[in-house]
C-alpha cells in the first residue's frame, strides 16, 4: 500500500497536470453567473473558435480534479461549467476515452484517470515543489507538533497540495488537500500575494474582487493593503483567524531558481498555540525550511550554475545564507515591533483559512 507521502506526491502530480493543461485557457469572463467559480486560467469562452471544445473538456477535467477523493457527479459538473447537460456529458465520455477521467461504476461519480496520472508524473519533473517540500514539511510538524501545509499559486488562486499532520492532539481542519481560495486569503497564500510586485498585486485582486467581496468579507482592499505590508516588513504573512477564530497560521513564499514564486509552506494551530513570541519561534522554522527547499530546487533545475560550480555546493551555501537572511530580518522586524508596543499599532494581521 503506498504511503501518505506517496499519496500526498501523486496527488500534487496530478494537480501539476491540471495546472500544465488549463495553462492555455488563460480568458478573461465576468465573475457572474454559473461557472463563475472558475479560475481565470480554467474559463472557456466562445471566442476561442475551433479549439472551444478542446478548452471545455480540459475546463471539465479541472473541475474533476478538485474532487479527486470524492469523485464528482454531473450535476456538479454541470453546474461547475456552465455547460448544458448534453454538452457536458458528451466532453466527459470523450475524456473517459482518452484515459483522462473513469467513472466509478457504483456511484456513478467521475475521476482523474490512470492517463491524468501518467502524464501528472511526467509534468512533476518540469516543477516538483512538493517533491521538495515533503521532507520540510515533516520536520515542520515534528518540531512544532502542529498541521504544516505545502500551497502553489494557480493563476489567481491558491491550491493546497499537502497537509502534515503534528502530534498536537487538538488540530485545525480548516484547510484540505484540493482546497482552492483566493491568492491572499490564508497565511500560505498570502505570503505569495506579498512577494509579487505591486502590479500584479493589483491584477490579482481585480480579478478577484468579486469572490472576495462576495464570500471573504473581512478582505476588504485596505486590509489586503495591510495585510501585504506585514507580510513584507515582518518576513512572514499572519492569519489570526479571520474566517475560523480559532484557526490561526503564519506563512513564507519560496522561489525557484529563476525567482518565480514556487508555492508557499505554513503552519496552522489553534489560537492558544499561536502567540506572538511563538508566532517568532515558529517563522524562524519556518526560513530555516524554506531555504531548505529552495536548495533542493536549486539542485533540481539549475544542475551548473554560471560560475561552472555544481548546483549542490552553490545550494548548499545560498541555503545557510538564506536561513540566516531571513531569520535576522524575521528577528530585527519582531524586536522594532516589539520596541514600539506602546505606541498605537495600526498593524493589521493577514487573515485566511489555517494556512
Amino acid at each position: 500500500m503506498a504511503s501518505e507521502a506517496e499519496v500526498a506526491i501523486q496527488r500534487c502530480r496530478l494537480q501539476v497536470l491540471i495546472a500544465c493543461l488549463t495553462m492555455a485557457l488563460r480568458n478573461s469572463c465576468p465573475q457572474s453567473g454559473r461557472g463563475a467559480g472558475l479560475d481565470t486560467l480554467e474559463k472557456a469562452t466562445a471566442e476561442s473558435g475551433g479549439a472551444q471544445s478542446v478548452d471545455r473538456a480540459l475546463m471539465l477535467l479541472s473541475l474533476i480534479g478538485r474532487h479527486c477523493d470524492s469523485g464528482a457527479s454531473l450535476a456538479s459538473i454541470v453546474e461547475g461549467s456552465g455547460l448544458n447537460r448534453p454538452t457536458a456529458r458528451r466532453l466527459v465520455l470523450a475524456l473517459m476515452r482518452s484515459r483522462l477521467v473513469e467513472q466509478d461504476p457504483v456511484t456513478r461519480r467521475y475521476f482523474l484517470g490512470e492517463e491524468a496520472y501518467v502524464l501528472g508524473v511526467l509534468a512533476s519533473h518540469r516543477f516538483g515543489f512538493l517533491d521538495c517540500a515533503l521532507e520540510s514539511l515533516a520536520v515542520l510538524s515534528r518540531k512544532s507538533g502542529d498541521t504544516s501545509f505545502a500551497c502553489v499559486r494557480r493563476g489567481d488562486h491558491s491550491v493546497c497540495l499537502h497537509r502534515e499532520e503534528g502530534a498536537f492532539p487538538i488540530r485545525t481542519h480548516a484547510l484540505l488537500p484540493g482546497h482552492r481560495h483566493p491568492l491572499g486569503v490564508g497565511a500560505g497564500a498570502m505570503a505569495m500575494l506579498a512577494a509579487l510586485d505591486d502590479g500584479e498585486i493589483g491584477r490579482v485582486l481585480a480579478a478577484n474582487g468579486a469572490v472576495l467581496a462576495e464570500r471573504y468579507l473581512a478582505y476588504t482592499p485596505e486590509a489586503i493593503e495591510a495585510d501585504v505590508a506585514f507580510a513584507r516588513r515582518r518576513g512572514f504573512a499572519l492569519n489570526p483567524g479571520r474566517v475560523l477564530q480559532n484557526s490561526w497560521a503564519i506563512g513564507m513564499a519560496a522561489r525557484y531558481p529563476d525567482g518565480r514564486i514556487a508555492g508557499a509552506l505554513s503552519i496552522a494551530a489553534i489560537d492558544s498555540r499561536m502567540g506572538e513570541a511563538r508566532q517568532g519561534e515558529l517563522a524562524h522554522e519556518l526560513a530555516l525550511e524554506v531555504a531548505k527547499v529552495e536548495a533542493r530546487l536549486e539542485r533540481r533545475f539549475r544542475p551548473v550554475t554560471a560560475s561552472g560550480r555544481h548546483a549542490s555546493e552553490t545550494a548548499r551555501a545560498g541555503e545557510t545564507a538564506r536561513a540566516i537572511e531571513r531569520s535576522g530580518a524575521i528577528e530585527r522586524a519582531g524586536a522594532v515591533e516589539t520596541a514600539g508596543a506602546e505606541a498605537p499599532r495600526q498593524t493589521v494581521f493577514l487573515g485566511g483559512i489555517g494556512s
